[in-house]
């Protein structure tokens, strides 16, 4: 998932004890164990689950070797990593008996796409993930090298393990499963596996439009998040959109020596540290003019079902070793993190960096920020109004120059679909767990792209943790959900073919 903070939301829900992270289930939510649940059910899928345990060494092997091609979307040196890791996944498609596989070219880095079509007149289901990871820096933190993943505390620790390819494996080993039992799936399957979703889906827009006719399907299931703790299955019904931006004050045609000029000129440092200041008010609302206008409010049920979730604040801050909650007053942390817009600094740049003292005024400074939106906003607009305003306010001497890198638009997920009692129940099958409805504080363009694209619902069926290291050095996959996962995946594909 670029996905960047939006698993903090759910870090309150876990804790470290022994090296697992078990977690507190909603009182909401009672569970019952999985024989009690599925028993009525389950005897036809009896082999399938049987295959998915005794391959699940293997599967982990499986997912092991892919992770090992270093396939960083970011990063013009692993161009040749991204062409690697698409045809090993189309490799391994193939040998499963797809009808049809392919790796699609894109103006960047390619994507996979595979299909068992077994009968026309039965469901289709396109499945999406993708196969590039963020980057593996500071590698000095990482307590084993990023791209040799290894197996601890039942858990495999690596870049890419759960973000994204071992949520693809999930889907791709319950076809297996299927395939080499049944000969199979109960449905026709489709995969598509993107390559540039770290990167911001640049090129998702097109890739879609070229393969409209390929990619049509009755339901939509994405594997790109994460549950909202352990033992707690998870639909996220919600995600937040974002806009990206390259921000640029220029004041000089070089560095100045701070002695001869300082206190005469600008200093775009000092300029571009009063434009952020400014951005929000004193009660934490966002102060670019135009940005809350098409903002929708959350509903007074849906503030009821956020604040009866388990949330613990404390372990949330712990998680990051934060403070304090801060934000929008008026509203709770998780109202904040998943259903309020934001604009943060991701990153700045300006003056003297190196060992020691250096007394200059820089000629420039940048900054990097992001805007993470919710219903109804839309990135192109907040773009526009964000550049308006920092040109706007920009001090005397200086000429800002805003750039807008990508952007995404945020996701609410149509719950009154019979699909999402049927993905619940699924969910609740495998975990022996009531399912809940969550949201994501961050983004996967692809939801609301392929939504409107097809008016299909698009479901966010995730098997991370929230403290699980997507983003960061020393990213993990619970393996125990990873098992479950694939059973998960097992029973919705057997619960679509019967719906």
């Amino acid at each position: 998932m670029q996905r960047e903070q939006r698993r903090a939301a759910r870090r309150s829900a876990t804790s470290r004890t022994g090296g697992r992270s078990p977690t507190r289930r909603p009182r909401a939510c009672p569970t019952r164990s999985r024989d009690s649940v599925s028993a009525a059910v389950t005897e036809p899928l009896d082999p399938i689950l049987r295959y998915v345990d005794e391959q699940r060494a293997r599967f982990v092997d499986e997912l092991v070797t892919w992770c090992r091609i270093p396939s960083i979307s970011s990063s013009e040196a692993h161009a040749a990593d991204m062409r690697r890791s698409a045809e090993h996944l189309r490799e391994r498609l193939s040998r499963l008996g797809a009808t049809s596989t392919a790796v699609i070219d894109t103006r960047l880095h390619p994507a996979v796409y595979a299909e068992w079509i077994v009968d026309p007149k039965k469901p289709t289901l396109l499945v999406y993930g993708h196969h590039d990871v963020q980057p593996s820096e500071p590698l000095s933190e990482w307590r084993s090298p990023p791209f040799e993943p290894a197996v601890r505390d039942g858990r495999l620790w690596g870049r890419g393990v759960v973000d994204d390819k071992g949520q693809v494996y999930i889907h791709v080993n319950a076809v297996e499963a299927f395939v080499r039992t049944k000969g199979a799936p109960p449905i026709n399957v489709k995969m598509i596996v993107e390559g540039e979703e770290e990167i911001g889906s640049v090129n998702l827009d097109g890739l879609l439009r070229s393969h409209a006719d390929r990619l049509q399907a009755d339901f939509v299931v994405v594997s790109d998040t994460a549950m909202f703790g352990r033992g707690i299955p998870s639909l996220c019904v919600g995600l937040r959109g974002i806009a990206y931006f390259d921000v640029t004050v220029h004041a000089l045609s070089m560095d100045a020596h701070s002695g001869s000029f300082g206190g005469g000129i600008a200093n775009p440092a000092n300029a571009l540290a009063r434009m952020i200041a400014s951005l929000h008010d004193e009660s934490g609302r966002i102060t670019v003019p135009g940005f809350y206008d098409r903002v929708r409010e959350l509903t007074a049920a849906e503030r009821a079902e956020i604040a009866s979730l388990p949330f613990d604040e404390r372990e949330w801050l712990a998680s990051v070793g934060g403070h304090a909650a801060v934000g929008e007053r008026g509203y709770s942390t998780l109202e904040r993190i998943w259903t309020r817009p934001t604009l943060d600094v991701n990153g700045l740049d300006s003056g003297w960096q190196g060992e020691g003292s250096k007394t200059i005024i820089p000629a420039r400074a940048k900054a990097k920020l992001s805007c993470r939106l919710v219903p109804d906003q839309d990135p192109t607009e907040i773009a526009a109004l964000v550049e308006k305003h920092l040109v706007a306010i920009a001090p005397p001497g200086c000429r800002v120059e805003v750039r807008y890198l990508h952007g995404g638009r945020p996701y609410l997920a149509p719950t009154e679909h019979p699909v999402y009692e049927i993905a619940k129940r699924a969910f609740s099958r495998a975990f022996g767990a009531r399912t809940v409805f969550i949201r994501e504080g961050g983004s996967i363009p692809f939801v609301r792209t392929i939504a409107d694209r097809t008016g299909k619902p698009c479901l966010l069926m995730g098997f991370g943790q929230p403290d699980e290291n997507a983003h960061a050095p020393n990213e993990w996959l619970d393996l125990e959900n990873y098992h479950l996962g694939i059973k998960s995946a097992v029973y919705l594909y057997d619960e679509l073919s019967r719906a």
